[in-house]
């Protein structure tokens, strides 16, 4: 297993900062920026079934409102954050913690970059940091499923600390490599009251 990086996180209220990062709640205003993300074909071939290519800035609008509303459903760790850079607020991506279909028992991390901001450590600073966060709220591990060829989602899943585990057909009805991070191999520094 490679060992992960380690990156100071604080959680405050509804947002998760690290080094370079702020992770906070999505916005419709978000839109322009998202469709940066969503709209390119290279973030949204790995994403389908569960998410199709947004097409222009109104179905992004559609799309984040369905997020919005989505996250006030669920119970905390679950939930989708706007990655920014924390240095200069610009929205580059997103972050997710959500419950794995069919059953909803497991726990998936995810993130998604603009393109433009691969290449950087940013993905896996971002899924080390919903990781952090999940694991402060009482649960044990975390899942990313990631397809066979997507050899950006792999080596981003390995630099968060996790661990392949198999090869499986149970989540999106789509053969998938599962990956798992346990608390115990996460760095987890102290978190500001």
């Amino acid at each position: 297993m490679a060992k992960p990086e380690h990156h100071h996180v604080t959680v405050d209220g509804t947002r998760i900062r690290t080094n370079r990062l702020v992770l906070r709640p999505w916005s419709l205003q978000d839109a322009p920026a998202a469709l940066d993300v969503y709209g390119q074909s290279e973030v949204s071939r790995w994403l389908a079934p569960a998410m199709e290519s947004v097409a222009d800035e109104s179905a992004m609008t559609a799309v984040l409102k369905q997020w919005i509303d989505q996250c006030s459903a669920l119970e905390a760790p679950a939930g989708r954050w706007a990655v920014e850079l924390a240095d200069s607020g610009e929205l580059i991506g997103g972050a997710a913690v959500l419950p794995l279909p069919p059953d909803g028992v497991d726990l998936e991390i995810g993130w998604q970059l603009a393109p433009a901001y691969w290449g950087r450590g940013l993905a896996a600073e971002a899924g080390h940091a919903v990781a952090h966060y999940t694991f402060t709220q009482g649960v044990d591990e975390v899942f990313a499923v990631v397809r066979p060829r997507n050899t950006r989602g792999i080596a981003t899943a390995r630099r968060v600390g996790m661990e392949w585990v198999g090869e499986t057909q149970k989540y999106y009805g789509l053969t998938l490599q599962v990956y798992r991070l346990r608390k115990g191999d996460l760095d987890l520094p102290a978190i500001p009251a």
